[in-house]
């Protein structure tokens, strides 16, 4: 049997009205940066309605917040608003709010996530690149499926219940890949600041980032081992790179998200395998690597060529620790923490170990070994992840369009 429909606008309203009459200036209330808001969840945050702009997006408690750029919003990022401190809040002005109105708001929560209204809203989105966005005609032109009352909580408690156990399960393995990158990332940083020998006699760096060293290890500044490279590219049509905290230097085609792409690569800086680019914007952050392909990167980077005291993949380690990511921070400039940069004349302040190239080849091996072995876990847990969330869409899909109310 067919269902009938309605449109979205006749049972709910979009980005409704707030009032805050009764807050004073430094009042608490619930604050949310796109990042606080998850998937089917929020990150409680709060600040006070002093800082709360107008630019900001308002919503009160049992309002729907998502989010309506790319990528978060493929991504589903929505959650309820609830137990919100002051019982109101401000947010990203990326997020939509909806209030249901004739609808029960837990059943407009799960329909929102359908693959139905998520492909509705993907396919209407405008603007270039990163910059995309779900157009609000469609959160008032949507048609939605019509259920009685009854119904609509039968299908929002049952959603409730087999949601909460996949959430449950994605949620303790990626407890688990957390660990495992907790873990590795420790044996990274203790094999490229103390080498692989426990038995090695230590000495004082005189560095708190690096704290006792081998002995027989060296103490070199960055300005002599990293030397700036500033060529540019002719044409722009060199494989484009990325940089970030997350993967290093990778090429922007093995990316799976929407990236803003200027109209002419022409005068991009030129990167050769070996070198090591800094992401000057993000290098807070750790943003930063050293390249295993030929390509360009943004002006605004900074590539260096390494010098044959330190193997590259060595250097790549490294740069990438948390205690290293620390110390390039006190050489970057800016009154912000979120806006520091790092510029070649901080860079070159930093001091590097330097251990004995044979050395440095025996802890890359060793690290390469041990990435290898944890590497099938990991991707089997990925892998187990990404189906229990396909397996979420499509369960929430079929309920809100009808197709298991004779199960439930």
């Amino acid at each position: 049997m067919k269902l009938s429909t309605i449109p979205l606008r006749y049972v709910s309203e979009l980005n409704p009205p707030v009032r805050f009459d009764e807050f004073e200036e430094e009042s608490e209330l619930t604050f949310l940066p796109m990042d606080r808001v998850k998937n089917g969840y929020f990150i409680p945050n709060a600040d006070k309605f002093s800082k709360c702009a107008a630019s900001y997006t308002a919503f009160a408690d049992g309002d729907i917040i998502m989010a309506k750029v790319t990528p978060c919003f493929e991504n589903g990022n929505i959650a309820v608003a609830e137990n919100l401190v002051g019982g109101k809040g401000f947010g990203s002005s990326e997020l939509f709010v909806i209030r249901a109105q004739t609808i029960l708001p837990r059943f407009l929560f799960y329909y929102l996530q359908s693959s139905h209204f998520k492909q509705e809203g993907m396919a209407s989105m405008t603007g270039a690149g990163g910059l995309k966005r779900v157009a609000p005609e469609v959160l008032r032109t949507h048609h939605i499926p019509v259920f009685a009352p009854e119904t609509q909580r039968r299908i929002a408690a049952y959603l409730d219940a087999e949601t909460a156990q996949m959430d449950a399960l994605v949620a303790e393995k990626e407890q688990m890949l957390k660990l495992l990158e907790e873990k590795r990332a420790a044996q990274i940083s203790h094999a490229v600041t103390r080498g692989l020998n426990p038995r090695a006699p230590l000495k004082p760096s005189a560095l708190p980032w690096l704290g006792d060293i081998p002995k027989h290890w060296d103490l070199q500044r960055s300005k002599w081992l990293l030397k700036e490279r500033d060529e540019r590219s002719e044409t722009g049509e060199e494989e484009m790179l990325t940089v970030s905290h997350l993967t290093g230097v990778t090429p922007r085609s093995e990316k799976d998200v929407n990236m803003f792409e200027a109209e002419t690569n022409e005068g991009y800086k030129l990167v050769s395998p070996d070198q090591l680019v800094i992401n000057t914007l993000w290098a807070w952050m750790g943003a930063m690597g050293v390249a295993q392909h030929e390509g360009i990167v943004s002006p605004a980077y900074h590539v260096y060529r390494i010098m044959p005291e330190l193997l590259p993949e060595y250097v790549d380690y490294l740069v990438r620790t948390e205690a290293f990511k620390a110390e390039v921070i006190r050489f970057s400039k800016g009154v912000w923490s979120s806006r520091l940069r790092l510029y070649p004349e901080g860079l070159h302040e930093v001091w590097l170990p330097v251990p004995p190239l044979e050395e440095q080849r025996a802890i890359v091996a060793h690290l390469s070994a041990e990435r290898e072995r944890t590497a099938g876990l990991e991707a089997a847990l990925r892998d187990s992840i990404q189906l229990l969330q396909e397996r979420r869409r499509a369960l929430i899909t079929a309920a809100v369009t009808g197709q298991l109310t004779d199960m439930l």
